[in-house]
Order: structure tokens, then C-alpha cells, then sequence
């Protein structure tokens, strides 16, 4: 079975919907650095595939890639996805109680009333609206921030933004018929339930360009509404393929059994 490696796509959205560009606000990161990978952290990473080959130098297996989209600045990837609906179903009944409160209270209408009255609107945050094209997870939700704190319709500033969603891998690399990319589904709860994966040829050594295509979401707001507008973006990355046979990340060596050195058993060789 070959070895898959991971491709984490973490996008600064705040800057990249500003500027209307992945470039400068993408940073790319793999887990091949010790095995030739290049500018990691950057958005020019260059993901090493050293291939993998029999005694008479035909190939052994493909390289399996799996990509990774998150957000810079967001509420932490490792957070289930039924968070934002826990929070919301948390802060409505925390206002019913609070209002309850406030009946109980008084019954005459008052200025401070209607001052408590006002602070319980606020803290109950607003909800996005559905439109046909954000359907889903996003769906009717309410805006939190990174703390997971819901905000209202005049500090939208501070919202944390959705993870940005790869909707096509193409370039190059595909056309070339050195990668066969696909979306796949899976009941991970991180990672949203979709993910794209490829299987790379590495019986072709060389460089070979790709491109995501992303699609970010911006919070508008129309007609008193909010909703999350998708913005499509592209960005570029590469894979060098190389015959080179695979090293030890530890020893540099060819792969084999790590060399654990040898220690006396209790009671022995003393």
C-alpha cells in the first residue's frame, strides 16, 4: 500500500478576499521536508515524491496525496463541526432565561426594561441567511468569532471565517496524466465530511505544476441581511518527482530497521 502524504492549504481569508488573490496569503506545508520537500511554509512549496521501484527498476507503487483547506485566524480545524450549532442553541437559552428573568421582574415597562431588553437582542447574535448557494453547514447559522463568542450585525469585523473548500485540482500535473486528482467523501468530523485526494505516477521523474481552485466565503450584508457570498480563487503549487530510493527520515539511510542500540536486559551482562 503506498504511503500517503498530507498537503495543508492555510489561507489567510481576511487578506485574501481584501486583496482578491491567493498570492502572498497562502501558505502551503507537507509532510516530506525531511525528504526533499521545498519552501515550506510558503505559497511555492514544492512537494517531494521520491518514487518507489523494484530490483529491475520498475515501479512499486504509486504516491497517494491528500489536501487539507483551513483558514488563518479562524476557530481552530480541531473543533467538531456541530460547534457554531451547540453555541447557538447555548446563547437562545440563555436568552430565554434572561427574559423570563426580566418578566418575572416587572411588568411595567421601564427604561431600564427596555435597556435589558436591548442587551438580551444583542447577545443572542445574528443568523446568516440561506441562500441557494450556501446551503449546508452554513445554513441559518449564527456569526461567532475565533473565541466562539456569537457577535451581532455591527461587529461583523471580528467573525471567524468559514474554512476555505478546494473545488478542483487541475494544471499541468493532470493533464500530463502524472496525477489523477478526485473529491472523496468521509465521515471525519474535521475535515467537513469531503476532501481531495490523488494518486500520482512515479515512474515519470520531474517537476510538475498544478493549481487549486478555492473557493473562499465573504460576509455581505443586503437589504439588513447577512449571508456568505462564495469567492473563487486560484493557487499554484508543484510535486518533483525523483527516482532517488526512499531514505530513513532519521538515519538519512535506505529504509530498513531504525538502528536501536543495543542495551544489557536486567540481570544480564552486568
Amino acid at each position: 500500500m503506498p504511503q500517503q502524504l498530507a498537503i495543508i492549504v492555510l489561507v489567510d481569508v481576511g487578506n485574501a478576499l481584501a486583496s482578491s488573490t491567493l498570492e502572498g496569503n497562502t501558505y502551503l506545508f507537507d509532510n516530506m521536508k525531511l525528504h526533499g520537500s521545498e519552501n515550506q511554509g510558503t505559497g511555492e512549496l514544492v512537494t517531494a515524491i521520491n518514487g518507489s521501484y523494484w530490483r529491475d527498476g520498475s515501479q512499486a507503487s504509486e504516491q497517494v496525496l491528500n489536501w487539507l483547506p483551513y483558514s488563518l485566524g479562524s476557530i481552530p480545524p480541531t473543533v467538531p463541526r456541530g460547534y457554531e450549532v451547540e453555541r447557538a442553541r447555548q446563547t437562545d437559552e440563555q436568552a430565554l432565561a434572561e427574559l423570563q428573568e426580566l418578566a418575572a421582574k416587572s411588568t411595567v415597562p421601564s427604561a431600564d426594561a427596555e435597556a435589558e431588553l436591548n442587551r438580551i437582542r444583542r447577545s443572542v447574535g445574528t443568523r446568516v441567511k440561506t441562500t441557494r448557494r450556501t446551503r449546508g453547514r452554513m445554513s441559518g447559522q449564527k456569526i461567532v468569532d475565533v473565541t466562539g463568542q456569537v457577535v451581532t450585525e455591527d461587529a461583523t469585523a471580528a467573525a471567524s471565517y468559514p474554512a476555505p473548500v478546494i473545488t478542483d485540482i487541475y494544471g499541468e500535473a493532470v493533464e500530463s496524466k502524472i496525477m489523477y486528482p478526485a473529491e472523496y467523501g468521509s465521515p471525519d468530523m474535521v475535515t467537513d465530511g469531503w476532501y481531495w485526494s490523488a494518486t500520482v505516477d512515479t515512474s515519470r521523474p520531474g517537476t510538475y505544476s498544478y493549481m487549486m481552485r478555492v473557493q473562499l466565503h465573504k460576509l455581505v450584508q443586503t437589504n439588513g441581511e447577512l449571508r456568505w457570498d462564495p469567492v473563487n480563487l486560484t493557487c499554484a503549487s508543484a510535486l518533483k518527482i525523483t527516482s532517488e530510493p526512499r531514505r530513513n527520515a532519521f538515519t538519512k539511510a535506505g529504509i530498513g530497521p531504525l538502528p536501536i542500540p543495543s542495551t544489557a536486559r536486567p540481570g544480564r551482562g552486568a
